[in-house]
């Protein structure tokens, strides 16, 4: 088990929804954007099947969440960008196409350190979270080799390490002390989730604004547990890139 990354000088995480960022490294990312790191954000999908009411303006929808993920980016103290890649939300596939375009803004980035979701996560049910891992992972592989999408005119570019989130085999955590009300702000900007994802039905009722940070914070408990911490967040880290 490896114990903090030194604080990169970029970072790049890509989630195949508004939000899942912010779930799987949001107090990693605030620890490192308070130590300077420029913090980056991809997101694969438009977001636009994120809503349990069949009555929803999606077109709408995916405009609110484009604002809450930069609101929630914000609020972790990312100062980098925030890139959208549209997929239709629900229909993400690591393709040829797909692949091209992220290792393009991987070239663009530069990142020191990219995260993202663990594809092999097994028995996962959301069809995005493992295509967005996969593209992830194959677009770096594009994006360091220089024979990969020359007519991109981009210097290929190999980040130093991976970070997988979501991951069954944790061999690498961050201590997130102190950070955990950061990442609570940041996912309560995805007020369009409440309901669906973060099991609040009543924006106003401070009872279950609690209880839903109390949840996450129980959950950086846990794994700060593993490494003697008070809080942290796990991932498989992959250094030969």
């Amino acid at each position: 088990m490896q114990l903090n990354f030194p604080v990169p000088a970029s970072a790049l995480a890509i989630g195949a929804h508004p939000d899942d960022v912010e779930f799987g490294a949001g107090a990693t990312l605030a620890k490192w954007a308070a130590g300077g790191c420029v913090v980056h954000h991809l997101v694969c999908t438009d977001g636009s099947k994120g809503s349990w009411d069949p009555d929803e303006d999606v077109a709408e929808l995916v405009a609110i969440r484009r604002i809450e993920q930069r609101a929630a980016a914000a609020a972790l103290g990312a100062t980098g960008q925030c890139v959208f890649l549209g997929e239709v939300d629900g229909e993400l596939t690591a393709g040829l196409g797909e692949r091209a375009r992220l290792a393009a803004e991987i070239r663009r980035l530069e990142p020191a350190v990219l995260l993202a979701h663990d594809p092999w996560k097994r028995w996962r049910l959301h069809p995005d979270h493992r295509a967005a891992g996969l593209l992830a992972l194959d677009a770096v592989v594009a994006a360091r080799d220089p024979h990969f999408y020359p007519e991109q005119g981009l210097v290929p570019h190999r980040p130093a390490a991976l970070l997988l989130w979501e991951a069954d085999e944790v061999d690498h955590v961050e201590d997130v002390t102190g950070f955990a009300t950061r990442k609570v702000a940041a996912l309560l900007e995805h007020r369009s989730q409440f309901r669906s994802t973060h099991a609040i039905d009543d924006a106003d009722d401070e009872a279950q604004l609690e209880r839903f940070s109390r949840s996450v914070g129980e959950r950086l408990a846990e794994v700060g547990r593993r490494v003697g911490v008070e809080h942290g967040e796990g991932f498989k880290r992959l250094d030969r890139v």
